[in-house]
Formats: C-alpha cells, sequence, structure tokens
C-alpha cells in the first residue's frame, strides 16, 4: 500500500453518500444535521406548545390561527469530530487473496478519513501496532487528514519490524499492545457526539477491549469494521499446503473433512460471538473480507443503514 493509493481514495469517497449518524451530542456548529432538534438554521416543523419550551420560538400566526400556541422546531446544524483507530498489528499482515487484512484496513480508513473532510468534520485518529502507537488529535483541517494517512502508510511499510534474537517484536518501553489498550488511548481524545470507526481483525477482543467499546458507545456513534481473509473464514481445498509465519515453516493438510468442518465452525462461533457481543452495546459491525471490494462494502453499510 503506497501513499499514493491512500490519497486517491477521495475518488473513491466521493461516490459514496455520506450518512448522518443518529448520535451527536456536541453543541459545535458544521456542516451535518443532528437529530437532535433546537434551535438552528434549518426549520422542521410546527408542534404544539409544550412546558418548558422558549417562548422566543412560539409563532405568533400559526397560534391566532389556531387558537393555541404553536411553537417552532429547528434542526441544528453539527459539526462532529471523526476517529479512525486503525490496526497495522502483526495478524493484520496476512492475506491469501488481493490483498493483506492491513491493507484492506489501510484502505477503509482513508476512506472514511475522505468522506469526514469533505463533509466538514474534524478528523483525526490512532494507528496502532505490536510495538507503537500514535495518536492523531482530530482537527478539521485537510492537513490533519494527510497526516493521518501518513501515519496509516508508515505503520503499513512495517512488515519487517525489528525482532530480537527469538523472533520476537521489540516494543518500545512500557507499551502495552492489544485493542484493549489502542481503546483506552482513543478514549482520551474522543469527545461526546463523536463518530468512531475501528478497524481491526479483532484479534484481541477481550473483556477489556468490549468495557472500552461500551463505555465509547454510550455517547458516541461506534462502528467497527471486522476485517477478515477468506482462507480465516474456511480451509482451501483438500491438498497439502506450505505455510510459514516469516520464521518458521511448517505444511498444512487439508484433506480431513471434519478437521475442514471444525476449522469453519469455529470461526463462525467467533464472529457471532463477536456480533452479539456488539449488538448488545448497539455497536454496528461491517465486515469487510480481503477479497471484496472495499467501496462497495461501505456504499452497501450506508444504504442499509438509511
Amino acid at each position: 500500500m503506497t501513499l499514493q493509493q491512500l490519497l486517491i481514495q477521495r475518488y473513491a469517497a466521493k461516490t459514496l453518500e455520506y450518512i448522518a449518524h443518529n448520535r451527536s451530542i456536541a453543541g459545535i456548529s458544521g456542516l451535518h444535521l443532528s437529530k437532535m432538534r433546537g434551535r438552528g438554521i434549518d426549520f422542521e416543523e410546527f408542534r404544539p406548545y409544550q412546558a418548558g419550551d422558549d417562548i422566543r420560538l412560539i409563532d405568533w400566526r400559526v397560534t391566532a390561527r389556531t387558537g393555541r400556541p404553536v411553537t417552532k422546531v429547528f434542526r441544528e446544524e453539527r459539526e462532529r469530530p471523526v476517529i479512525i483507530a486503525v490496526d497495522q498489528t502483526r495478524n493484520m499482515y496476512f492475506g491469501s487473496q488481493i490483498a493483506f487484512k492491513s491493507v484492506i484496513a489501510a484502505q477503509a480508513a482513508a476512506l472514511f478519513c475522505w468522506l469526514a473532510i469533505d463533509n466538514g468534520d474534524r478528523v483525526g485518529g490512532l494507528v496502532f501496532s505490536d510495538s507503537e502507537a500514535n495518536l492523531v488529535r482530530p482537527k478539521r483541517s485537510r492537513r490533519s487528514a494527510l497526516h493521518l494517512l501518513n501515519q496509516i502508510y508508515t505503520y503499513n511499510q512495517k512488515l519487517s519490524d525489528v525482532k530480537d534474537s527469538e523472533n520476537q517484536i521489540i516494543s518500545t518501553p512500557n507499551f502495552k499492545s492489544g485493542l484493549a489498550n489502542a481503546l483506552g488511548q482513543i478514549k482520551r481524545i474522543t469527545k461526546p457526539g463523536s463518530t468512531l470507526y475501528v478497524i481491526s481483525d479483532f484479534m484481541t477482543l477481550d473483556e477489556k477491549a468490549l468495557q472500552y467499546l461500551n463505555q465509547l458507545s454510550r455517547h458516541n456513534n461506534v462502528i467497527c469494521c471486522f476485517v477478515y481473509d477468506a482462507l480465516e473464514e474456511s480451509l482451501p481445498v483438500p491438498g497439502i499446503y506450505s505455510i510459514t509465519d516469516g520464521g518458521k515453516k511448517g505444511a498444512l493438510n487439508t484433506y480431513n473433512t471434519k478437521a475442514r468442518l471444525r476449522y469453519r465452525n469455529q470461526f463462525q462461533e467467533r464472529v457471532e460471538e463477536m456480533t452479539s457481543e456488539l449488538d448488545k452495546l448497539q455497536i454496528q459491525l461491517i465486515k469487510m473480507r480481503t477479497n471484496e471490494l472495499i467501496v462497495e462494502k461501505i456504499r452497501k453499510w450506508i444504504t442499509k443503514s438509511y
């Protein structure tokens, strides 16, 4: 994945229709239409006056015509901070068809980034690996988007991380890897009313990570993008395959029918469990397979969400 490829995702993003998310709490102006009603630019509707309503919003002409107090309701305009968390850990450097999971995650992040910028949102995020993470605070500028994309590109090129003699990735001092740690850092820059995209294979999704997702989803619109490879979903056609983790080598025998079924069931159980946990938190899930066109997956999600 090159930086140029991330930049040209802007053209793909322009073909997508931006969705107005359901949650918007932060009281700041911008280009998005909020589901929260109040004083703003766009008139929404008339409705009977209720105790506690601002008397300045009473429409006296309609009140005189109907014989009962009627107030105006406006739909407020709000700018929404968009936070994009991108998993670039070692597990993401895998792919049997088309692209690595790390590349698909980078493409999806670029699309969400450009969608936000083109709609006047403040964009920030976190790119994290097994050894380090880089936090980009949300700003409403093209420069902020470019900085985030450059970080994604930099991390995407780190397949050959510095390793010790035991073939383990060397982490920076006191660095804690995993999704829970990444979400903990995300909380530091996420204000109520934000939209948060978490793009990962969720291999390190644990109880602590779910706790952070629960906290974040209470006052923000959280979308999880599950990136996976077809080979993780089911074994290839029966045969003997050479495999390697970049260091050790081995062979994979896929002739055993029971083993093939067990392998597929384990993946399905994992996805069902993850889906169930996210449903409890009312968090949307987008499934992204490495051999699928990501812009079309996002387009379908947007269409379905209306």
